[in-house]
């Protein structure tokens, strides 16, 4: 997974969306770890994990897919927010039901919202990957998927959205 490709693309795409808001002065932190949250639920809600009353499956792989790439974007934002980068080169292991890694993101998100440092940005990092693999979801699927998010995201804001 080349990281720093997708931090420069994010970082365009953020500088983009702070200039033409008027928001470079602002500190965005908490706006961004809670769309992230926001993006989180949206995740789980897309995979139906923790919906035990119903038989309704999860959506397909697909849709799920851009929901977490949706969630990667603000996870690099937060990331640039804080002058912090991932560095991982292997993907993690996919050791816990899905409920228990979605919980394990929220839980990560709330002391990297705490602290800000590198270490818990990290663990952070490497929960949401993890679940990315838990998913189903290979490197490159996350990947080529975060590109063409990004490519729609440049193109909504083409559209004024």
């Amino acid at each position: 997974m080349d990281w720093l490709l997708l931090y420069d693309m994010q970082q365009a795409l953020d500088k983009r969306i702070e200039t033409e808001h008027g928001l470079e002065d602002e500190d965005l932190f908490e706006r961004k770890r809670l769309a992230f949250l926001v993006e989180l639920g949206e995740l789980a809600n897309e995979t139906r994990c923790f919906k035990f009353w119903s038989v309704k499956p999860p959506a397909p792989a697909e849709r799920v897919l851009e929901e977490y790439v949706d969630g990667l974007h603000f996870l690099l934002s937060l990331g640039l927010e804080c002058g912090l980068f991932y560095e991982g080169k292997e993907a993690p292991s996919a050791a816990r039901p899905l409920v228990e890694q979605f919980l394990a993101v929220f839980r990560a998100a709330e002391r990297f919202g705490a602290v800000k440092e590198r270490t818990e940005y990290d663990a952070l990092f490497t929960e949401y990957w993890r679940l990315g693999v838990a998913l189903g979801f290979s490197s490159d699927d996350i990947e080529a998927a975060y590109r063409r998010k990004n490519e729609v995201n440049h193109k909504r804001q083409n559209e004024r959205y």
